[in-house]
């Protein structure tokens, strides 16, 4: 249920913080993986964040989940922070920061799409599917041609396709988190998440062979800023007003967050990072944009009798 008159200057306060920050997680993740191996950063990061929100929300009186929950729990994390986080840490040692934010952008036209192809699913209007086609028409123009030649403005194959992937699996795994059996906290069920997706994600950099190339004396200070950003900003306080805003403000209004992310990264990367700006990424990234802008003022507004977290939340909100 939605808070009475909560006050305006708070609500944009929350906006703007998940704006910078969930938009600028895509340059601290590149800082961090520049010496850090980028499973384990991952692993760290949510295995520390969730075990410190999991504590918080117990203390504050949540239930202990069940056996069923945590299993849920493992499967979301699995798909949301193993393959769709994993995908953008791995894939943000071969593509710029900017890039990364536009192809994850997409996360709303991957969800349309299956969630037509599922059984059950809901059919997609006219305009929705026109929001489909121009969002991919944008990313196939912002990658092609790909090559891994260094060219000023080319985009890296490996590492565009690894954020499609990404992209793809977030989506799956947010589809089955509508369903799934989670507690009715949203932090407690998201502490859960990360706990098991940060395991997962340790695991895959052992398998990886992550801790033989791990050397702490090489490790620069902005990776360690990076990690350190990540956890405390990305994680509990963009999260934390993410969640209030869900109770206190219209979800049209927070669903903006989607594609202001993707031009915050956008100019950060150029700015702090000297990624380049061509006139190709540009228009790639404004067909993108506009397509996502789209498809989120075509979601469905969730019901305000519980919380929940829309399936187009970012890959970087947690």
């Amino acid at each position: 249920m939605l808070h009475k008159n909560p006050r305006p200057w708070a609500i944009w306060a929350a906006l703007i913080a998940i704006y910078l920050i969930w938009g600028s997680t895509y340059l601290a993740i590149r800082f961090a993986v520049e010496t850090l191996p980028p499973f384990l950063m991952g692993g760290v990061r949510f295995l520390f964040a969730g075990a410190v929100l999991y504590a918080w929300r117990r203390i504050r009186g949540d239930a202990p989940p069940t056996v069923r929950q945590w299993r849920s729990a493992a499967i979301v994390g699995g798909f949301l922070l193993v393959g769709g986080h994993g995908g953008v840490v791995w894939a943000e040692q071969r593509v710029v920061s900017s890039v990364a934010a536009l192809l994850c952008s997409t996360l709303p036209l991957w969800v349309v799409l299956i969630d037509a192809l599922r059984p059950g699913g809901r059919r997609p209007g006219w305009a929705a599917v026109v929001g489909v086609l121009v969002g991919f028409a944008g990313v196939v123009m912002l990658i092609w041609p790909a090559t891994s030649s260094g060219s000023v403005g080319s985009v890296d194959l490996a590492g565009a396709a690894a954020l499609t992937v990404a992209s793809l699996l977030w989506s799956i795994g947010s589809l089955y988190s509508r369903s799934a059996p989670l507690p009715s906290s949203p932090l407690l069920a998201t502490s859960m998440e990360m706990l098991t997706g940060g395991a997962g994600l340790l695991l895959l950099g052992t398998l990886s062979g992550e801790w033989g190339r791990l050397n702490l004396g090489a490790v620069l200070a902005r990776s360690l800023w990076g990690l350190a950003y990540l956890i405390v900003f990305g994680s509990w306080i963009a999260f934390t007003a993410y969640t209030w805003l869900l109770r206190v403000a219209p979800t049209p209004l927070v669903s903006t967050y989607a594609y202001v992310n993707p031009l915050v990264a956008l100019l950060l990367g150029h700015f702090l990072a000297g990624d380049p700006l061509t006139a190709r990424s540009l228009i790639a990234a404004a067909i993108i944009v506009a397509s996502v802008a789209l498809i989120t003022a075509l979601q469905p507004t969730a019901s305000k009798s519980k919380t929940r977290r829309p399936e187009f939340a970012p890959a970087e909100e947690n």
